[in-house]
């Protein structure tokens, strides 16, 4: 029999074991809170790293020692590295901007876009871009934040053709950017076909009725990247020679180019053109003069309103469908017409538009192409940066992420560093393309920000 003592220890005892039970979860609980707060603090930490962040992971490659050519010098032991390495991959730059859960702040921090007007003088000015684009998600992203400011807005025509995993990730980027947008209808882009001027028309109609007063267009493809920074295409624009007039280098057509417009074409969708029989086409419309040039441009508001509405423009359009590199003669034609507004009767090949190595050019216009020949244009290689650069037009053409990256890197991180440099707010960490190998980058003010470079 247990007597009243003894059951009164019995209870007492397990009271105490009840109660160290109950300190022990306590403890453990306490124990499993701190460590989840910590783990947050320290993914937070690394997620938001400020501008004393060490440099990146150690797949991110380091920038060739050339670059110093055009860059601000730094000690022989220093070594540049990139804080970009989400576009290092175009497979996991795919996985990174395709996330189901998109956070547009963190997204485009982590693409380092310049999210803040630099300048009130290019506030005043701001300017349209069309990009037509169809591959190379990495190319895309890397113009596309060279060249936004968020006073401009910028139409993005992705072609048909493009990978469904290409076009979604292109419409992550463009969504969290509100002065950006894909072009409301797009078109199977085909090389030297109507298809490609086509292209450029949607974007005009979608540009004219955007909210921003933008005061010219510019055109781009993929494989573009700027020479000018913003501020310096807002100077050019805007300078005595340019102010009210269109940029469309070209001449009238020499005889060896009229085939081009003379016979008809048929473009095989996607792929190429080819000419279709042997009749002549009829004269173009209202006894113009067809003219030679680039597909390349920079044009006034008036203008563009001028090619959606003037039955002229229209009737050329038309005339056109048939026609070889329609883009090549379509908006240098219109633009040697009297009295069409921003019209430049004598311009020639005037008009800083692109850097372009031509082979056919070789020992006149440059002294060769130091990467390689695509349909006789140089995809650039390291060594033809210095001839881009010394020629100073507003954008270079063309690149390649798979052939010669490091010079794509060189000129942007060139490029880069004379936008920051020019800036009249305070720079922002994420804005920085590198950081010094010891992990060290300076951000307090625009006028020291080359040390972060």
């Amino acid at each position: 029999m247990v007597t009243g003592g003894c059951k009164k220890g019995l209870v007492s005892s397990r009271t105490t074991m009840l109660q160290l039970e109950g300190t022990k979860c306590s403890f453990l609980f306490c124990l499993g809170i701190c460590i989840l707060l910590c783990s947050v603090i320290y993914l937070r930490t690394r997620t938001h790293a400020g501008p004393h962040a060490q440099s990146g992971p150690l797949s991110c490659r380091a920038f060739s020692p050339y670059c110093q050519t055009f860059l601000p010098s730094t000690t022989d032991e220093t070594q540049w590295q990139h804080r970009d390495c989400k576009v290092e991959s175009e497979a996991g730059l795919l996985e990174h901007v395709s996330g189901q859960v998109l956070d547009c702040p963190q997204l485009l921090r982590d693409l380092h876009f310049i999210t803040s007007s630099l300048s009130r003088e290019e506030e005043d000015y701001p300017l349209a871009f069309i990009l037509t684009v169809h591959k190379e998600l990495a190319l895309f992203i890397r113009l596309l934040r060279a060249i936004y400011a968020p006073h401009n807005v910028y139409c993005i025509h992705v072609d048909v053709k493009a990978l469904p995993e290409y076009r979604a990730a292109v419409e992550h980027v463009v969504g969290c950017l509100p002065n950006a947008f894909l072009s409301s209808r797009s078109e199977t882009v085909t090389y030297a076909g109507f298809s490609r001027l086509q292209a450029d028309i949607n974007c005009m109609r979608d540009l004219v009725k955007s909210p921003v007063a933008w005061r010219k267009v510019i055109n781009l493809c993929g494989q573009d990247f700027p020479v000018k920074s913003n501020l310096e295409l807002v100077r050019y624009m805007q300078s005595k020679e340019w102010r009210d007039r269109n940029m469309t280098p070209g001449v009238k057509q020499p005889p060896v180019m009229k085939h081009r417009t003379e016979f008809h074409h048929r473009e095989v969708m996607g792929s190429h053109v080819v000419q279709w029989g042997k009749d002549q086409k009829k004269p173009p419309p209202h006894g113009l003069e067809v003219y030679f040039g680039t597909a390349y441009y920079a044009l006034t508001r008036p203008f563009v309103d001028y090619v959606l509405e003037n039955q002229v423009a229209r009737d050329l359009l038309k005339w056109s469908r048939d026609t070889f590199s329609p883009d090549e003669h379509y908006w240098v034609t219109l633009n040697h017409i009297k009295g069409v507004p921003g019209s430049d009767l004598d311009g020639g090949w005037d008009g800083a538009i692109r850097a372009i190595k031509w082979k056919d050019q070789e020992g006149t216009a440059h002294f060769g192409c130091k990467g390689r020949y695509v349909r006789d244009i140089c995809i650039y290689g390291l060594e033809d940066l210095q001839w881009i650069i010394n020629k100073n037009s507003m954008f270079a053409n063309k690149f390649e992420s798979g052939n010669f990256p490091v010079a794509l890197d060189c000129l942007e991180l060139w490029h880069r560093n004379k936008v920051l440099q020019q800036a009249s707010v305070p720079i922002e960490p994420s804005w920085l393309l590198i950081a010094m190998g010891n992990g060290i980058v300076s951000t307090s003010s625009p006028s020291n920000a080359t040390a972060g470079l």
